[in-house]
């Protein structure tokens, strides 16, 4: 037992437990960077969106089916994860620059949020150029809702994207619920269908906006029929 008098013996016992420490550290930050522990998204259907309940937000709140927002002209959709957030505010105002060009194309630009908490969706509004509507089941964020608790903070790609969006001048607060991921739709017209479903992998993840646009191009337009 005389190596337990030994200085070096525990010196070398030490180094090796933070060796290990470290080395567990490290695992754990690659894997957090990459998407095995994140969860799948399950792909919408036409006819669980068109069943889900909006209210307006109006002094007095109108209840309708979601299908009355593309069911003539399709629409552009944000489910919007937090509106103070600094991120979502950025793809939402990303989303506005194409407002001209969907208006061209006769397809509207909505926004749906999960909770309307004192002053934020009117804080939101000026980041975004389409109406507002209260999805307060989250429908909009399911059929099997995903969130990203605090592993997105040691995300790399999330970094990046706080970054991005500070640089841009974009600033937030911390108001509400925000680990439900959100995402945008393109729905074509009538029947037409989901014509892009973007999930929103990690916080900041945005869809890309020439994605959105070529399938609003697909979009065709529901004609009245003649008596």
């Amino acid at each position: 037992m005389s190596f337990l008098q030994d200085p070096s013996f525990f010196t070398m016992g030490m180094w090796s437990i933070g060796a290990g420490a470290l080395g567990a550290a490290a695992l754990a930050l690659l894997l957090a960077n990459t998407d095995v522990f994140l969860s799948k998204p399950q792909k919408a259907a036409l006819e669980y969106l068109q069943d889900i309940d909006l209210k307006t937000l109006e002094m007095e709140p109108r209840t309708f089916k979601a299908k009355e927002l593309w069911e003539k002209s399709g629409a552009v959709i944000m489910a919007v994860r937090r509106p103070g957030c600094f991120l979502c505010r950025e793809e939402a105002a990303d989303l506005s620059s194409l407002k001209p060009k969907l208006d061209e194309l006769g397809v509207p630009l909505y926004a749906v949020v999960k909770e309307h908490i004192r002053t934020e969706v009117k804080d939101f509004q000026p980041y975004f150029k389409g109406e507002i509507f209260l999805d307060e089941k989250k429908k909009f964020y399911g059929p099997q809702r995903r969130k990203m608790m605090f592993m997105g903070f040691i995300r790399l790609g999330v970094w990046y994207n706080f970054f991005r969006a500070w640089n841009g001048g974009f600033s937030g607060n911390l108001e509400g619920e925000g680990f439900i991921l959100g995402g945008v739709f393109v729905v074509g017209s009538g029947k037409q269908g989901i014509l892009l479903e973007h999930r929103e992998k990690e916080f900041g993840d945005k869809v890309n906006l020439l994605s959105v646009l070529e399938a609003a191009k697909k979009i065709k337009p529901q004609t009245s029929e003649k008596k």
